[in-house]
């Protein structure tokens, strides 16, 4: 495996990946608040989401202008092809350590 990605890009990986067409910024963080029921920061999701697109994993596009936006466009966003590899990876290496360990993670006594 390559490398590893934390938590919280897979996270917004994940996010992207569920809103398909509508993964534009305030989307991606309503989403992953009211799943994860915890708050996040705008500033957070898009440092966190500028180093996915750095390392290759998520690509963005700007849309058109609209009316309710004041004439402003929304940056949409999309998992790359290496960013699908990458969480692939990621759900491999947890299936693997939760099937090694379920034994001693076992909620019944």
């Amino acid at each position: 495996m390559k490398g590893f990605i934390g938590e919280f890009e897979e996270l917004v990986l994940l996010t992207i990946a569920s809103l398909a067409e509508d993964a534009y910024g305030v989307a991606i963080k309503e989403s992953i608040e009211k799943r994860a029921d915890r708050s996040i920061s705008i500033g957070a999701l898009h440092s966190t989401i500028t180093r996915l697109e750095e390392k290759g994993y998520l690509k963005s596009w700007l849309g058109e202008p609209t009316q309710e936006r004041g004439g402003r466009r929304k940056r949409y966003f999309e998992v790359t092809h290496q960013g699908k590899i990458e969480l692939h990876n990621m759900k491999a290496l947890r299936d693997e350590l939760w099937k090694l360990s379920k034994a001693t993670l076992s909620l019944t006594k």
